[in-house]
């Protein structure tokens, strides 16, 4: 079951400033994987990252947010966290919880999330380090850049308490 109407991205935006939080956004083609959007990254300040999209076997789902050169050992995520072992979700359920469809993976959809913690956030401790990122603003067509600061207390207004931990493949 798809969410009735998922927040648009003109709906984010304006929740985003109606939380006195500035954001800037550039528009640009669709890009789908990070290998793509190097070319338009490049222009922008700010660290660029990716979103992994996870459940486990038991059934609970996590967005895995983290810069995007990460190299993210998902055969020991459950040993740093308390997620049991993961696999990515698939897009049917991406649409049901986050109301974004494959390519437009975003933090920022967490706005769609009703059940309010049905998904986990975990972000990368290396990419927290970052005064600025950049994210979809649930559409890949366009990367919106907002302060670390801001961005926890998005995450604080939509009821997601995030874990942060280091993500970073071990040797």
């Amino acid at each position: 079951m798809a969410p009735s109407e998922p927040v648009t991205r003109q709906q984010l935006l304006d929740f985003l400033q109606k939380l006195e939080i500035e954001t800037k956004t550039h528009d640009h083609e669709a890009v789908f994987t990070v290998a793509e959007s190097h070319k338009i990254k490049e222009n922008l300040p700010g660290g660029h990252t990716k979103n992994l999209f996870l459940k486990d076997k038991k059934g609970n789902i996590g967005l895995v947010v983290c810069l995007n050169d990460t190299e993210v050992d998902l055969k020991s995520f459950h040993k740093k966290t308390d997620f049991g072992r993961v696999s990515f979700g698939n897009a049917d359920l991406l649409w049901e919880l986050l109301g974004v469809k494959p390519g437009s993976v975003t933090p920022f959809a967490l706005i769609n999330d009703k059940d309010h913690q049905k998904v986990r956030l975990f972000l990368d401790a290396n990419m927290m380090e970052q005064d600025l990122l950049n994210y979809h603003p649930l559409e890949n067509t366009a990367t919106t850049a907002i302060t670390k600061v801001d961005l926890l207390k998005f995450f604080s207004a939509t009821g997601h308490e995030p874990t942060i931990v280091k993500l970073e493949k071990e040797d």
